[in-house]
């Protein structure tokens, strides 16, 4: 009884926070009546290879699935949902892109990772704005945050995977 006791709780312990759905983080993105679509994209190996060097963080997959949101038949950004391991437990974050290229925000949807490895929310402001760049960077244009250094380096690497992948899309598209 003690073992299975104990291996609940050990469960128990490594379970997600869920912060948000993807259902709630969207509609805050893109309150109505902006229209949300799902779109799924395949990447090909060398749109792959051209986004991981661009984000100067490795794409993982090519399937890329893509919530693409119009405002009486205009573009009022793309959200993109990236699930990765911060320290060795999962986070997964949506990034929403705008019509222009620029990060329009970031949320933390699921954190597994102790919350006080979370950096506050006024830090996530900091991406709003950002483009693409080397200067996209914990220590460059982004903050140092003491007690969640592995944590604002993943974010940082998603939000540059994620705009390296809508980069890719966009070429794509012309």
């Amino acid at each position: 009884m003690l073992a299975s006791a104990s291996v609940f709780l050990c469960a128990a312990e490594f379970r997600a926070v869920v912060f948000a759905t993807r259902e709630e983080a969207l509609a805050r993105a893109f309150p109505p009546p902006a229209a949300v679509a799902r779109r799924t994209f395949f990447l090909t190996e060398e749109e792959r290879a051209a986004a991981s060097r661009q984000a100067q963080s490795k794409v993982e997959s090519g399937l890329v699935v893509a919530y693409a949101a119009t405002l009486e038949g205009h573009s009022v950004g793309t959200a993109y949902f990236d699930t990765h391991t911060v320290r060795t437990m999962p986070e997964t974050l949506m990034v929403v892109v705008q019509p222009d290229g620029a990060v329009g925000s970031v949320e933390v949807l699921s954190f597994g990772e102790p919350e006080d490895y979370l950096p506050r929310p006024g830090w996530l402001k900091l991406f709003v704005g950002q483009r693409l760049g080397p200067d996209l960077a914990v220590g460059r244009k982004l903050a140092h945050v003491t007690g969640a250094t592995l944590t604002t380096q993943a974010i940082a690497s998603a939000v540059r995977r994620v705009l390296a992948v809508h980069a890719v899309l966009a070429a794509r598209a012309k």
